[in-house]
This record gives structure tokens, C-alpha cells and sequence, in this order.
């Protein structure tokens, strides 16, 4: 059997066009990715007497099941001088006891306690603008409630990557390996928006960062106003901010093992983290938080949807009360058993 082509002029130039086409894009990808591919880690010396001091910074809504595991992994860094600082963002759940415990065991730490939300400041930058005026050190670093050290040199690495005119340090914050399709995907698209925002730093193009593994400046944070040129987007605490404050010349990142990661994950709550019962708004929202989680941990993104129809069509329980503390899973397990699926 032959086969015959049939290559005419025009057939050539399209071939032609493709192939520059094909070239350019090649050489933009390894321009702008190979700085990332071939960056040499920052590299400190721990004996360094240098070390700015460091305010930590962490907002925290309902956030106790993370807390009573973040809190000791961030005073037991290894680093000379810093300061915890913990905004208590309205929590309706134990949060503000565990944190009036804290203080009794750790006066050091900076606790901000905010009873009422203002309508003009959405999501984050109201606690987290208290946090910062709060906070005693001119260095800042950030991360959210949810998210765990890899060990105790996540302080000492961030601020090793500062210089004489240094005002951002970048870092990354990678979710946590669990089972599950999901959580693939989850961590692949964490990890492709990562190199596309740290490349585009050493480019010289700095764009973004995430709010949970970022250092700035308290004068830089007050020089360009906080928050207030977007105060009504309910988002934009990080990446917005720092594409309006980054530029060239005071902008560094950091990557290492000594980073911060995502939990995502399904924490089981015991006897001892038992929420209270008589408040349904704090009882709707653990429900929400942990079939969330357990979408989480599902192999498939269908899972995921029936979850989600699922967590809607029962969690409206203002009228209601649901025995979720240690009872939490079995009741998750059930909901999503009516459907005919499994957890693993």
C-alpha cells in the first residue's frame, strides 16, 4: 500500500509558521522556567548572629482543631528572637479558650482578639491589618491556621533569603500527600501555580505570593497603605497586595524542605476537642469543614460534587442541633453512605 502527500507551497509556509511558532514558545518556557529549574537553594548559617527579630502572624476563624497543632510547631522554631502573633477572627467555636490557656502558658505570645467584623473589610486583611499593627517586630511572617512547619527552620530560612534592600521574601506552601485523586490534583495545581509566581520573581517580574508562607516588612505593609486600594475584594491579602509592593529590585524568594505545608486532610475530633452544642451556626460550619475535608481525600471529582449537594441539602441546621463533636465522622460517614459510596 502507498501513501501519497500531496506538499504544496502553502503547505510549507503553514509548516514553517508552526514550526517558529513551536521555537518561540520552547525558548520562552526554558527563558522563564529554567531560572526556577536551576536556582541554587539559599543557603544561611545557623551560628549567624544576623537574624532579624520576626513577628509570626496567623489569623485564625474556628480554627482550634489547628491551632492545637500549629501553636507548638511555631514556638518550638529555632530561631533567636520572634513573636507569635494570633488574631482571634470572631470564632464561635473553642478557639478563644485555647488561646486564654495559651496565654496563661506563654505570656510571650501576642494575642488579638476581634469580637465583630466590619462590613466595609471582607475575609482576611481586617484581622490580618490588626495583626500586623499589632505586631512589635519590623519583619513579618505569615501563614495561615491550617498549615504546619516542615520543621524548625521555617523562620530561620525565610529570613536568611533577606538582603540590605530586601522587602518580600516569597516561599511556597505545597498541600500535604494524602490518598485520592483529588488530593493529585490538588497538589499538581498548587505546584504549577508555584512555578509560574516564583519564576516570574527571579525574572524579575514578581506578581503574587501566598499568604500561607510570606514575609514582608511592617514599613512596607504601612508605606503602600495595607489593604485599603482593595479592601473590597475579599481576597487579594497576598497576591493582589504583593503585585501592587513587589517589584524587582525588593522582592527574593525562598525554597527549601523548611517550608510551610497545607493540611488536607480529615482531623478527628476526640473527647478532648469536644465544640460546644448550643450554638447551630458554629455546629453548620464544622459540618461544612469537615466534609470538605473528607472531598479532600475522594478519588474522583464526582465524589466531590455529590459531597458538596450533599453538605448543602443537610447542613442547614439553623433550627437544629447535630451531634458532631466525636460523633463528627460517623455522621459524615452515614450522609455519604445514603449515596452509596465509601471512604477509604
Amino acid at each position: 500500500m502507498q501513501i501519497s502527500f500531496y506538499f504544496n507551497t502553502l503547505s510549507f509556509i503553514v509548516l514553517c509558521i508552526f514550526a517558529i511558532s513551536w521555537v518561540i514558545q520552547m525558548s520562552y518556557f526554558w527563558g522563564l522556567f529554567s531560572r526556577l529549574a536551576f536556582f541554587k537553594k539559599n543557603k544561611y548559617d545557623n551560628t549567624s548572629p544576623s537574624f532579624e527579630p520576626v513577628s509570626v502572624i496567623v489569623c485564625a476563624r474556628d480554627a482550634y482543631e489547628y491551632l492545637v497543632d500549629l501553636v507548638p510547631k511555631i514556638l518550638s522554631q529555632d530561631y533567636p528572637e520572634f513573636e507569635l502573633v494570633i488574631v482571634n477572627d470572631c470564632s464561635v467555636d473553642e478557639t478563644t479558650e485555647y488561646l486564654k490557656e495559651l496565654k496563661r502558658a506563654h505570656p510571650e505570645v501576642n494575642i488579638v482578639t476581634l469580637t465583630q467584623s466590619l462590613n466595609f473589610f471582607h475575609g482576611k486583611k481586617f484581622p490580618l491589618s490588626m495583626g500586623i499593627k499589632s505586631a512589635r517586630h519590623e519583619l513579618l511572617l505569615l501563614t495561615d491556621a491550617d498549615c504546619l512547619p516542615q520543621n524548625d527552620q521555617w523562620i530561620k530560612g525565610m529570613v536568611s533569603a533577606y538582603r540590605k534592600n530586601t522587602e518580600v521574601v516569597i516561599g511556597y506552601g505545597p498541600y500535604f500527600k494524602r490518598k485520592g485523586l483529588l488530593n493529585k490534583l490538588i497538589r499538581f495545581d498548587t505546584l504549577y501555580t508555584a512555578i509560574q509566581y516564583l519564576s516570574m520573581a527571579l525574572a524579575n517580574m514578581p506578581y503574587m505570593g501566598v499568604g500561607r508562607n510570606l514575609s514582608y516588612r511592617k514599613s512596607t505593609f504601612f508605606k503602600n497603605k495595607g489593604f485599603t486600594s482593595h479592601y473590597n475584594i475579599p481576597s487579594g491579602d497576598d497576591d493582589i497586595f504583593i503585585s501592587q509592593v513587589a517589584n524587582k529590585r525588593n522582592t527574593r524568594i525562598f525554597i527549601k524542605q523548611n517550608r510551610v505545608g497545607a493540611k488536607a486532610h480529615l482531623r478527628q475530633l476526640d473527647k478532648a476537642e469536644t465544640p460546644p452544642l448550643h450554638n447551630s451556626k458554629h455546629v453548620q460550619t464544622i459540618c461544612e469543614r469537615h466534609l470538605r475535608d473528607l472531598a479532600m481525600q475522594q478519588a474522583d471529582v464526582l465524589f466531590l460534587l455529590i459531597i458538596i449537594n450533599t453538605a448543602s441539602s443537610r447542613l442547614r441546621c439553623d433550627r437544629k442541633q447535630l451531634f458532631v463533636s466525636h460523633h463528627l465522622r460517623s455522621f459524615c460517614h452515614n450522609t455519604l453512605r445514603k449515596h452509596g459510596h465509601h471512604l477509604y
